[in-house]
């Protein structure tokens, strides 16, 4: 694998070895950023249970805001990778300016609308006058840490499309121990500084973000040398933005999808009881570790599949869809194996509940089994995403979610109760992943013959 600044890194070498450089340092950065929540949420609640509460209706507007930050980082890092295997760095250069002019103009616009509806929004949410006050105190600060979150997120994604995730993994695991370390500092007041409480809380966000962008943006300018400023003609800075958001904005509709649909299984659930909800939630939680691995092989293949296809190496885009399939499988049925065998003894950690424990075995007997198929689903989607066919990516996420799983789950709960809502995410699964497989290859061939034909 070549590792040298003046050639793709991901284009020769062993696929395997290739794709897993990439895949444990951004599963590494993805444990460090579900590590914010878990902070704030922890420290927040030494405060009190009010505290608490008002902090858990700014995770779905966190959501978002996140979602719309991976949208960028998704598009970015499409364009940059196939630039990339080209060895059009110049041209690399010139998009990932105008990916960060793309995240300013984002920020400021996240910051304006976000100050101007927090009354309405949180409300809609359920927010009351006891809770409301708190939530705008935290969300007044968070939201001007906007531009903070976005623009690591493109710079990040370009180093990852360059193929060094190492350095972005990096740079996230020093901010989540920044934040985790200003927390308490800044929420209780020690060292001297004085106890801000929730407030405390969205500084140390904004302040560990802050860092992180600067030291992200100085890797990229002065380590990379991947910023540069004469490609700010309007017509060209047009051109990027274009293809930036032709991958991310079909990116952030599958991301804003997915906690809707969520939502409604929550939904069907409750209509078993509060105690089948905590069961499914603690199922849903061991759920979203388990694929963490399967997430991470779908963010690598993004830039493994774009610098390949840039550098015309077609057969090796397929000898790595090949090695993330067998990854899926093996994975996927290794993970349900200890699932199925110690679901009862995991859920006992969390409840003593009866009903809880026995719906949650119940979910991690049936899901696991179909994780193989959504980690195919995930490795398509990746890929189409790279060659810059984000449609049939977003396609294959809405027929798992909208399509197959929401009216399977509303079906099969009438019909057979909690069984069939996993049952129906089961068959989603597989659905998504057989789908996916399939389309891709059909899709993936025409795409090369027409690559070819078009420089025969």
């Amino acid at each position: 694998m070549q590792a040298g600044k003046d050639g793709p890194r991901l284009t020769s070498g062993p696929v395997g070895q290739s794709i897993r450089s990439l895949m444990w340092p951004m599963l590494l950065g993805m444990v460090a950023l579900i590590s914010y929540n878990v902070a704030d949420t922890f420290f927040v609640g030494q405060l009190g249970t009010l505290e608490l509460a008002a902090i858990s209706f700014t995770f779905p507007v966190g959501f978002i805001v996140g979602a719309i930050t991976m949208g960028f980082g998704i598009g970015t890092s499409s364009v940059a990778a196939r630039l990339f295997g080209a060895n059009q760095r110049d041209e690399v250069a010139r998009v990932t300016l105008h990916a960060i002019l793309l995240g300013v103009i984002t920020g400021v616009i996240v910051i304006t609308v976000g100050l101007l509806t927090i009354d309405p929004v949180f409300r809609a949410l359920g927010a009351d006058d006891t809770t409301l006050p708190i939530i705008e105190r935290y969300m007044r600060i968070y939201y001007f840490g906007g531009i903070f979150l976005v623009l690591p997120m493109i710079t990040n994604s370009v180093l990852r499309a360059s193929g060094d995730a190492k350095t972005p993994a990096k740079l996230l695991t020093t901010a989540a121990l920044l934040n985790v370390g200003f927390d308490p500092i800044l929420i209780f007041g020690l060292f001297g500084f004085p106890a801000l409480g929730v407030e405390g809380a969205a500084i140390a966000t904004v302040l560990a973000n802050f860092l992180t962008m600067v030291a992200s943006i100085g890797v990229v300018y002065f380590r990379d040398r991947l910023i540069s400023f004469q490609g700010l003609a309007l017509d060209l800075m047009l051109d990027s933005w274009r293809r930036i958001l032709h991958v991310g904005i079909p990116s952030m509709t599958s991301s804003l999808i997915a906690p809707m649909t969520t939502a409604f299984i929550t939904y069907q659930i409750a209509q078993f009881g509060q105690e089948a909800v905590a069961g499914f939630g603690i199922a849903s939680r061991l759920e979203g570790l388990s694929i963490l691995a399967l997430m991470a092989m779908s963010a690598a293949v993004t830039p493994f599949v774009g610098q390949n296809y840039g550098a015309r190496q077609f057969e090796r885009v397929q000898e790595g869809m090949r090695w993330c399939f067998r990854f899926a499988l093996f994975y996927g049925l290794g993970v349900a194996a200890i699932l199925m065998l110690a679901g009862g003894f995991i859920a006992e950690l969390f409840t003593d509940n009866e009903t809880a424990i026995a719906i949650a075995e119940l979910h991690m007997r049936i899901v696991p089994m179909s994780y193989l198929g959504l980690g195919a689903a995930m490795a398509v989607n990746g890929a189409f995403n790279a060659i810059g066919k984000p449609m049939p990516a977003m396609w294959v996420s809405l027929t798992r979610t909208i399509l197959v799983y929401a009216p399977l789950a509303f079906l099969l709960a009438n019909l057979f109760g909690p069984v069939g809502i996993f049952a129906a995410a089961c068959i989603a699964n597989f659905t998504a992943g057989s789908l996916g497989f399939v389309w891709f290859r059909s899709a993936y061939r025409r795409q090369v013959e027409s690559e070819r034909l078009s420089t025969a």
